[in-house]
């Protein structure tokens, strides 16, 4: 017996059309470098889009080529989220946050043909043009200003292409669309590669309710950069469903994202805590210096990941009516692999459950096997505290990278990638993330998570932020030191923090042996590209 269903290929075309033909109305809206505020419709952005593909094969884009995108999050981005691939090549995202070495060597490692870059950005480019030669650079007048000799004029392109007469190229539904690298804080990044099958079915996952939750009623502010893992792949179900987009530009300053989302009241943000960290304390000081200044929406939801959401970050925005979702995934996964969404088994749960479950990594999303191996290789049992490595699968996470050998020690023999993350998982399926391999602190024998007592130190009300790393020692192998940035105002004397920070660990269920030998006030916790706790920074810094 055969099924009798359509073999119709998944495509990001599809996407694009039904943005086109039924959603023509709805609104993309841009924050420029100016701080004003620019409007297209879906149906100017789907004539766009078609336009900057037709424009692409004129300039010789053949199937697989890849272009590369050197912007913040606006409207031109989006439309080369859809019209690359619809012309065949592959979109590489270029982290503008990375050094113009490292940029230079990925843009060389992906072969990338073409650029498209925004005006603002071109100080940046001109760093690494020396390291990589791409055929042609595409200017954005981003700023409003003319396009410089010596640069293809973007809009020019777009208005001297023939979106009516544009024919989508033909490809497989595995067909490559989209590709990104990973951060590369422990060597040389490494390129992942979407398909048009995995970016559709991660899309369809992604607005399910208890995740993304979207509706065609929503407007959507992505904070996440669209070259962070493609804005965790909102863009494409927002096309896909006719959702109001609200794009930030390059204003990510707490004060500018309070003014954005005070004139255009998002449904649903998206962003890492330290974006959210900062927005919170700037709206709580504002609501005792300047009440009324900004108002955060009812009922707004937001979805964070990137690193750990700490409890006491997701309590205070809770204070407000808005809740913070928590997800956790890597550019390996598409990214989104696992949420924390409140489940029916403890809805008649109280709200100190509810917090605790809501700073987890949560449950995994639908087509992501979630497996939790102890250092043995066996399975974890599911008890909420046997930590292993969590391994994942799935149709939309990778099973190799760009151009570079499967190894043992990032692809299991049976096919699992291996995360670097460890983590538990209870009865209900919820992971918690205690850490990275490299980053579990083993002392006299025993682990140490330095995430969870990062977590419990930025709840206390004189931190600002704290990481926790390991330093050797000669008794016990290794001890945490705790690196702690203090918010603004508070001078409290070394001796008489250390005790109570010590006396709040204390608090929250650590025992003595636990507490860090030492902290370390410095002026901010260095990051990665992608915002996470840079540890090797610190690692070099406090050696021992």
């Amino acid at each position: 017996m055969q099924a009798t269903m359509m073999d119709v290929p998944l495509s990001l075309n599809h996407l694009l059309e039904r943005a086109g033909q039924y959603f023509g109305a709805n609104t993309v809206i841009s924050r420029l470098p100016d701080k004003s505020l620019k409007t297209h419709r879906y149906a100017e952005i789907y004539r766009r889009t078609r336009a900057l593909g037709s424009a692409l094969q004129t300039l010789g884009l053949k199937r697989g080529d890849r272009v590369a995108t050197l912007c913040w999050n606006h409207h031109a981005h989006l439309e080369c989220y859809f019209g690359i691939p619809a012309a065949g090549g592959v979109m590489h995202t270029l982290n503008l946050r990375l050094s113009p070495d490292e940029l230079g060597w990925i843009a060389n490692d992906a072969k990338d043909r073409f650029l498209v870059v925004d005006d603002v950005l071109l100080p940046l480019y001109r760093q690494f043009a020396d390291k990589h030669a791409f055929e042609k650079v595409i200017v954005v007048s981003f700023s409003g200003a003319p396009v410089a000799d010596g640069f293809a004029d973007y809009e020019a392109l777009l208005a001297g292409a023939d979106p009516d007469g544009f024919v989508y190229a033909e490809h497989d539904e595995d067909d490559p669309v989209a590709m990104c690298y990973t951060s590369g804080t422990t060597g040389r990044a490494k390129g992942v590669v979407y398909s048009h099958r995995s970016t559709v079915l991660h899309a369809l996952v992604g607005c399910l309710p208890d995740h993304w939750g979207l509706r065609s009623t929503d407007v959507v502010l992505p904070v996440t950069p669209m070259f962070h893992a493609n804005s965790w792949g909102l863009p494409y179900g927002a096309l896909m469903l006719g959702v109001k987009l609200v794009f930030p530009g390059p204003h990510l300053h707490p004060d500018d994202l309070l003014d954005l989302i005070t004139a255009e009241p998002p449904t649903l943000a998206l962003g890492v805590p330290t974006i959210w960290m900062g927005l919170i304390q700037a709206y709580d000081a504002a609501q005792a210096k300047q009440p009324g200044r900004w108002k955060l929406p009812a009922g707004m939801r937001s979805l964070v990941g990137g690193a750990a959401a700490p409890e006491s970050l997701i309590r205070a925005f809770a204070k407000h009516g808005v809740w913070l979702l928590q997800g956790w995934g890597m550019t390996e996964t598409s990214p989104l692999a696992t949420v924390s969404y409140l489940r029916s088994e403890l809805k008649d749960h109280g709200d100190e459950e509810r917090f605790h479950r809501a700073a987890m990594a949560g449950v995994p999303v639908p087509l992501v096997d979630v497996r939790i191996r102890a250092d043995d290789g066996s399975d974890a049992p599911r008890d909420g505290k046997a930590m292993g490595e969590i391994q994942v699968r799935g149709p939309f996470i990778t099973g190799s990278y760009h151009e570079v050998p499967v190894s043992a020690d990032k692809f299991t023999r049976d096919g699992w990638l291996r995360t670097g993350d460890v983590a538990t998982m209870d009865a209900l399926g919820f992971v918690r993330i205690t850490d990275r391999t490299k980053d579990l602190i083993k002392s006299g024998g025993e682990w140490i998570s330095s995430v969870d007592l990062e977590n419990a130190l930025m709840a206390h009300p004189a931190l600002a932020e704290a990481a926790v790393i390991a330093i050797p020692d000669e008794k016990w192998s290794e001890r945490p030191l705790a690196c702690i940035v203090l918010k603004p105002g508070d001078n409290a004397a070394p001796a008489d923090l250390r005790a109570a920070l010590n006396a709040h660990l204390l608090q929250h269920g650590f025992a003595k042996w636990q507490l860090p030998d030492r902290y370390e006030v410095i002026a901010a916790v260095p990051r990665t590209s992608t915002g996470k706790f840079w540890k090797l920074k610190l690692r070099e810094m406090f050696p021992r």
